[in-house]
């Protein structure tokens, strides 16, 4: 297995790695897109992701990850076994969250699961074989070039990112399964624009470029080339700075439950949305848990106006209708009536 660039000895992409952070914290947020110029770093922070995640408990030999302490809405196999036995004791192990890519040519039979052919042709078994949906199974879900997907896996992961559920029904089989994840795309919107109701089911949207301070990108370059020179090293010499991030987004965890927002930040949030002209409601969720995540990142324990003004753009600029009448870069357009809310 290949080694990821570690995430700490990520530089010149503040944005985009705090939106990943804050995702981290809350998941419910509801995923990060990355747009920007190719060659930036999106797929390199995405898979330095698993870095900062804890391990989380899981069934011991359950090819879903279930979790030990939930047993409702536990998948198919977790089910038999305690229909079989409802005495016998649950056994559980730690491991790592997972970080699932989603290839551009997956088929869908890969992706949502199949029958298992080799044990159908040897031993006649109809037994279901778990896809992508079931490995991402509370962890993250990564698609590079999603703006570049096919509309029928479009479909498909609306659906299941809707409900939480995969449900497969084909060869004989009728299977429905737990698929709960966070989805992280990336993209070039060059090559294509994402459609909307895939749009709308990421949280966070952030835009990179590619860094114009010369002294930056030659700290890049240093980095890249020493951890491609030796990765081992290069990732042990930032083992540490990445176990402080890890400790941090631990902490935020255990206090995100802690943190208060006011009813005069949530009418803030409101009317930022309003003034936006944001569709739905989804916006001002978005917003609240995203900010609250990002103050318990920093050790607070109630939301401030600096909050959110450090996530409206994150949260909202993917949100906004065009207006063919204002070129102005949406993450302006945000802060610009973030500002006009706040004045008010």
């Amino acid at each position: 297995m290949a080694l990821t660039f570690p995430f700490a000895a990520i530089v010149g992409q503040d944005e985009m790695t705090l939106a990943i952070q804050v995702v981290a914290v809350d998941p419910s947020i509801g995923g990060v897109l990355v747009l920007g110029d190719r060659g930036t770093g999106k797929s390199t922070a995405v898979r330095a992701l698993a870095d900062l995640l804890p391990p989380i408990k899981v069934v011991k030999g359950c090819p879903y990850r279930c979790d030990p302490d939930q047993t409702a809405g536990a998948c198919p196999v977790c089910q038999a076994s305690q229909a079989k036995d409802p005495k016998n004791k649950i056994v559980s192990e730690r491991q790592a969250v997972a970080v699932v890519d989603l290839p551009l040519g997956a088929t869908e039979d890969r992706v949502v699961g199949a029958l298992d052919l080799e044990k159908a042709l040897s031993q006649g078994i109809k037994q279901f074989a778990p896809g992508l949906l079931a490995q991402a199974h509370r962890g993250f879900l990564y698609i590079d070039e999603v703006n570049l997907l096919d509309d029928h896996l479009v479909d498909l992961l609306i659906d299941v990112a809707a409900s939480g559920e995969n449900l497969v029904e084909r060869e004989g089989l009728s299977v429905r399964h737990p698929a709960r994840f966070v989805l992280v795309g990336s993209g070039n919107p060059e090559e294509g624009e994402l459609r909307p109701q895939l749009l709308d089911r990421f949280g966070l949207s952030v835009q990179v470029r590619t860094p114009q301070d010369l002294a930056l990108r030659v700290n890049i370059i240093k980095r890249r080339d020493a951890f491609d020179k030796d990765p081992i090293a290069f990732k042990a010499l930032w083992q540490k700075d990445n176990q402080k991030l890890q400790k941090r987004i631990v902490k935020a965890r255990e206090l995100l439950g802690q943190v208060e927002v006011s009813d005069d930040m949530l009418m803030l949030c409101a009317r930022l949305c309003q003034q936006l002209g944001t569709d739905g409601l989804r916006a001002e969720l978005t917003l609240l848990r995203a900010t609250r995540a990002f103050a318990a990142l920093q050790g607070h324990l109630a939301v401030k106006p600096e909050h959110l003004q450090s996530m409206a753009p994150l949260a909202l600029r993917h949100r906004l209708r065009r207006n063919p009448l204002d070129d102005t870069d949406s993450g302006a357009r945000v802060q610009r009536s973030l500002q006009e809310v706040l004045a008010a």
